[in-house]
């Protein structure tokens, strides 16, 4: 009996620190709040990579022209507020992007928008 007295201490502190472990929303937030996504600096790193891939999967459109050549003057719209893990996303997404799905997001007319890009998505009245 006085064995398992013993135990009892040692089991009580490892179910309460079970017990207290972070719950699945809290694992990856390092204690930090979100910081919203810097519109001008988002802008200029996507067409700095909009022009390397164009360049390298040999794309011509407007699009392509316009991010090797103007500064990005852009802005999210109104009420559209994404985070800066937001913008982290869409740009690792439209760097594995393969030349094909490069070239549907940049083409001139009904250009795609990569899921992980679309931060503010238009609803239907």
């Amino acid at each position: 009996m006085s064995r398992v007295r013993h135990l009892r201490w040692p089991l009580s502190l490892i179910a309460l620190l079970f017990c207290a472990a972070p719950v699945p929303g809290d694992v990856g937030g390092c204690g930090g709040s979100p910081r919203p996504l810097e519109a001008a600096a988002f802008f200029e790193t996507k067409a700095a990579l909009d022009c390397t891939r164009c360049t390298e999967c040999r794309i011509a459109s407007k699009t392509c022209t316009a991010a090797c050549s103007e500064s990005p003057d852009e802005s999210f719209p109104r009420g559209c507020d994404p985070l800066e893990h937001d913008g982290i996303v869409c740009v690792r997404a439209l760097e594995a992007a393969s030349c094909e799905d490069y070239r549907s997001y940049v083409r001139d007319e009904a250009p795609v928008i990569p899921t992980e890009c679309n931060f503010c998505p238009e609803t239907a009245p």
